[in-house]
């Protein structure tokens, strides 16, 4: 557990590998973040965005073959932060989106707490 405290901030994972999605629940919660929902497609996403109070959000990039741009759009429309999660290079998220914090996969628990932390500073 960090020292820094989190509040029990609502983090929303996207992510279609559900192993990836147990170790990303594993982490949020050993850092004292809470899970504002899991969701493996696009629809399921926005549902999430749209029915659940959510703090913060960790987008695969790649979702079965599809970009995860749209759930970008619906939380920044919200001013829901976010950050990409991708074993691609930086390069591979659209341009308009370089700005916002990535993650390159594999990443450890660490560089998760600073992004997160970055994210949520109030």
């Amino acid at each position: 557990m960090t020292d820094e405290p989190t509040n029990g901030r609502q983090i929303l994972i996207v992510e279609d590998e559900t192993m990836i999605a147990i170790m990303l629940e594993d982490m949020l919660d050993e850092l004292g973040y809470g899970v504002a929902g899991v969701a493996a497609k696009t629809p399921q996403a926005l549902e999430l965005i749209d029915s659940v109070p959510i703090d913060a959000a960790i987008l695969d990039l790649n979702l079965a073959g599809q970009d995860s741009y749209d759930i970008a759009a619906a939380l920044e429309e919200r001013g829901v932060p976010f950050l990409f999660s991708t074993g691609y290079a930086a390069l591979a998220v659209e341009e308009r989106y370089r700005e916002r914090p990535f993650l390159q996969k594999p990443f450890r628990q660490e560089e998760l707490q600073k992004a997160l932390s970055g994210m949520l500073k109030s």
